[in-house]
């Protein structure tokens, strides 16, 4: 776990935080992945963290040990918040692709958590910036293979809930070989139906991962969308700064 505190931040005051999870269809992946994002929200005021987590490649684990591990990394920020000095009300998660359906299922999934957790600690996140992520892991979903029925306990589409799932914004590219558009926009409007705020932005012939570091355009593109949302929910202030 990398921590990323604001460069003028007061030890007396309470800052939002967001929790990265890095993508790798929960075989492979890079804490780094989203290190450019983590610097980015600290210089705007947040309390940024890159979270690693077991994936198969490294670990030999399965994707529900992926999950508990992120759903352990959100209650010990929220444990200790006072330490780092966060806000535990305005915990956001964030991810790409299966980081992005550790995020979302964080927020939806009940079951799969650490036997040593504090399950009196919430694991929920209060909003979700999602990129490209892996919503579906129904037959037909990416994972399925992997996951099998337990997708009725897993997959974040099965397990929206009305009054339990936090604001969200999603990011995909409409040639997305992973992820399909019609998915995400029936995600959207579930969300909307069990009346919870869903904003998607889509970007024409983008495929999937097109919002790294290393596209630098849609990559500020989407980092600015994300500012926005969060400033729109109140967990950032001041002006925006623009993509050029």
């Amino acid at each position: 776990m990398e921590i990323y505190s604001p460069k003028h931040g007061k030890s007396s005051k309470k800052y939002p935080a967001i929790v990265f999870f890095f993508g790798g269809g929960w075989v492979q992946g890079n804490i780094a992945q989203f290190r450019p994002h983590a610097e980015y929200f600290s210089d705007r005021g947040m309390i940024s963290v890159l979270v690693d987590y077991r994936v198969f490649s490294r670990n030999k684990s399965t994707p529900f040990e992926s999950l508990e591990d992120a759903k352990s990394a959100i209650r010990f920020l929220r444990s200790n918040a006072e330490k780092f000095h966060i806000d535990p009300d305005r915990i956001v998660a964030s991810g790409g692709s299966a980081g992005g359906q550790l995020a979302a299922a964080a927020a939806t999934c009940k079951k799969y958590n650490d036997r040593n957790d504090d399950l009196g600690v919430s694991a929920r996140p209060n909003a979700l910036v999602l990129f490209n992520p892996v919503i579906d892991n129904g037959p037909g979903g990416y994972g399925y293979e992997r996951i099998g029925d337990e997708y009725l306990y897993f997959s974040p589409l099965h397990n929206l809930r009305k009054g339990e799932v936090p604001p969200t914004i999603i990011f995909l590219g409409t040639e997305d070989e992973a992820i399909p558009v019609e998915t995400v926009r029936y995600y959207k409007k579930v969300m909307e139906k069990i009346g919870s705020r869903c904003d998607l932005h889509l970007y024409e012939g983008q495929k999937h991962g097109f919002f790294n570091f290393k596209n630098i355009k849609y990559y500020k593109i989407t980092l600015i969308k994300a500012d926005e949302f969060l400033t729109s929910i109140g967990f950032l202030k001041g002006p925006i700064p623009q993509s050029n």
